[in-house]
């Protein structure tokens, strides 16, 4: 069975400007999920998608094996993310001319992942026969209890069952999307219209390591991590 890493990072940003390529400790961030994803050694290739030639050249530099210049109408602020990474492992398999089973995307932005992460979700994955996993992380928020929505002056939890609830704890246990770790089977991705199926699965991390970066104050939190555990 052959495995590919995916690993997506366009030039442009909104909440941190640059942010893929913004130093920590002196290396830029796509760095580190690059550098867990060849350390993990689990993978047959590590591959990068990306807008920025200036990009490109700083993953092959910290490792990847292939590198692919996606065009600007996958690169825009709107554009999803499920049709870049089918779009590159498509040309990953054109340029190695061979047919990948599983395909795990690491996102740029939640490098807190640990590499014993990336193998635990990949065992966990084939363990369940999943056709997709989904890492995430349990809510500190919880839709039952206290997230709340307004409408016409009204105020009132998201969600609502029958049992009164008093305490955060009572209620349902939610799940957070960390946006860390996604894997597919070869060809659910390439019809993939929902993440959400009958055979996708949760792989549950810490909260320490479910930060996704989309402000600068994220940023500030994810650069004291990666310093402390340098």
């Amino acid at each position: 069975m052959k495995i590919i890493c995916t690993i997506c990072a366009r030039k442009g940003s909104k909440g941190v400007i640059n942010k893929n390529i913004k130093k920590i400790n002196g290396k830029e961030l796509i760095y580190y999920t690059i550098k867990q994803a060849v350390k993990s050694r689990i993978f047959d290739k590590v591959v990068v998608s990306s807008d920025s030639k200036k990009i490109l050249k700083l993953s092959k530099k910290f490792g990847a094996d292939f590198v692919y210049l996606r065009n600007k109408n996958s690169a825009k602020d709107n554009s999803p993310k499920i049709p870049v990474i089918k779009e590159l492992t498509k040309a990953s398999e054109l340029f190695y001319n061979t047919k990948f089973d599983f395909i795990m995307d690491l996102d740029v932005t939640s490098p807190l992942r640990s590499i014993s992460d990336i193998k635990k979700s990949y065992n966990f994955f084939k363990s369940k026969k999943a056709d997709i996993l989904l890492s995430c992380c349990v809510s500190k928020k919880s839709p039952y209890f206290n997230i709340v929505e307004k409408k016409k002056g009204k105020i009132f939890t998201s969600k609502f069952i029958s049992k009164s609830i008093t305490r955060r704890q009572d209620a349902p246990i939610t799940y957070d999307l960390n946006a860390s770790i996604y894997i597919w089977k070869r060809k659910i991705l390439e019809n993939c219209k929902t993440l959400y199926t009958k055979r996708t699965v949760l792989f549950v991390m810490p909260q320490e390591r479910s930060i996704d970066i989309d402000t600068k104050f994220d940023f500030r939190i994810v650069k004291f991590f990666l310093k402390k555990n340098v």
